[in-house]
């Protein structure tokens, strides 16, 4: 006999046990079907670990500067197995807090792979046998993504790894190249270097960080290669040649090869939607290169059955998969819920220097139609930054010049990650610049290079 439920869940990461829980909420009579780790990659081995072995470096980074400060330490010590160990607590630790919340809203979980079989069934099989058979109305596919593989470039999880292997490095490699500069890549090439890797960083745009606007883009690149990082821009690594030693890796740039000897290569080069084995044959859900092609409630071409999160497409953020999965099961629960739209979806990277971003860019805006006024404030100006000794920074804003609406918000320096949800709300709330210079922001604080910024798209920025 199958188990009824009102919904059922395929995957527990950061969409899948929010709508879980949500539905639960809502009365629902809810089942999870979770095959390795609650949490998903992003608490396991994504979002939350990386900001912990980040947090580490940023400690090592502190001390290295502390005679700057006043503050002189000797024979500092790097205890790369205990930073690792930490790193694997803090997700143990919350992953241990996922089941409990879903325990205490009464959400089902089944520990198996999760396979449509078509008219609302899906069996849940583990090790080969199946354990159960599960029917309902609505099932909800959030079964997330992994690594893209380039041909000839293939991860083997020992001289070229992905994100996985490099949150729990065994020794700190002494050289390594880093395919790829989005969030995963930059975030890792920070870590790194500040633990004293010498690291080079290969992108095939024209620019690192090509999602953010090319202001900061430009302004990162500034910071990281005054690390030591190398960056290449415009190049492709055309072949990786495994020895004894570690890997001769061949770039090209700019119609010249370049071959780098490297102790290890990190692929992250984008990811791709776990479709597979999913059953989706037996339905009309329609795949567009490895996503889920869902409208603006998670709903596919086959009534019932929704994705969201990763495997629906980018952008690829766990707090866009946790809100994708609440307007999808709300709107199950007839709460007639806004669609999901990714205007307001805010980006972030920790590195050192954080990057965060909300909108368009002042490209994507002209490129729109827009008349655009930008305001710009650098960090040089805000006592807060100074006294941090992290001057070298930048909030630049992007309001329509006819409306005053803010259409984009981009940063880069110290916290910009905490303070970039101030424009996100902003946003939301359709603010215009008349609000945002009317809000009283705190002294001293960073946060107040965000009111000098629109106040400069304005013609009124006052401390520079």
């Amino acid at each position: 006999m199958a188990d009824n439920f009102d919904v059922i869940v395929v995957g527990g990461g950061p969409g899948g046990y929010v709508a879980a829980i949500r539905a639960a909420q809502l009365k629902l009579k809810t089942a999870l079907v979770e095959a390795k780790h609650l949490g998903g990659i992003c608490l396991n081995w994504g979002c939350i670990p990386t900001k912990a072995l980040l947090r580490s470096a940023e400690v090592k980074r502190l001390f290295d500067h502390g005679a700057d400060y006043g503050v002189t330490a000797e024979n500092v010590k790097i205890d790369l197995p205990k930073i690792v160990a930490r790193s694997r607590g803090v997700s143990k630790q919350l992953s241990g807090g996922i089941g409990h919340l879903l325990k205490k809203n009464k959400v089902t979980v089944y520990d198996g792979y999760g396979t449509l079989e078509g008219g609302g069934k899906l069996s849940v099989t583990k090790d080969g046998k199946k354990i159960a058979d599960l029917t309902s109305p609505h099932i909800i596919l959030a079964t997330g993504a992994r690594p893209r593989q380039i041909p000839g470039l293939e991860v083997d999880g020992k001289q070229i790894i992905s994100y996985f292997e490099a949150m729990v490095p065994e020794t700190l490699p002494k050289s390594l190249l880093i395919m790829g500069s989005g969030a995963i890549g930059i975030e890792f090439a920070s870590f790194y270097r500040t633990m004293g890797s010498e690291v080079t960083v290969v992108e095939m745009m024209d620019r690192i960080m090509p999602v953010e606007d090319a202001e900061i883009s430009a302004l990162a690149r500034k910071a990281f290669e005054k690390q030591g990082i190398k960056i290449l821009t415009s190049a492709t690594v055309k072949s990786a040649v495994k020895g004894p030693n570690g890997v001769s890796v061949t770039v090209e740039a700019g119609g010249k090869a370049q071959v780098f000897e490297v102790e290890k290569v990190i692929s992250a080069v984008g990811i791709v939607g776990n479709v597979e084995k999913l059953g989706l044959e037996k339905t009309k859900v329609k795949v567009d290169r490895t996503h889920i092609v869902v409208d603006g409630y998670a709903r596919t071409d086959e009534p019932g059955v929704y994705a969201i999160g990763d495997v629906a497409g980018p952008p690829w953020l766990a707090h866009k998969a946790s809100h994708e999965g609440i307007v999808c099961v709300e709107a199950i629960a007839g709460l007639k819920p806004h669609a999901f739209e990714t205007w307001n979806i805010p980006g972030c990277t920790y590195a050192h220097p954080q990057v965060a971003s909300v909108g368009l860019t002042e490209a994507k805006a002209k490129e729109a139609g827009y008349e655009v006024r930008v305001g710009k404030f650098p960090l040089i100006g805000n006592g807060k930054a100074i006294a941090l000794g992290e001057p070298d920074g930048l909030v630049k804003t992007v309001f329509d010049a006819k409306t005053g609406a803010l259409l984009g918000a981009h940063m880069i320096g110290p916290e910009v990650t905490e303070m970039i949800q101030g424009y996100t709300i902003a946003r939301q709330l359709e603010t215009t610049e008349a609000e945002l210079m009317h809000t009283v922001f705190p002294h001293p604080t960073v946060s107040e290079a965000m009111h000098e910024s629109v106040l400069d798209a304005y013609g009124r920025v006052i401390h520079f």
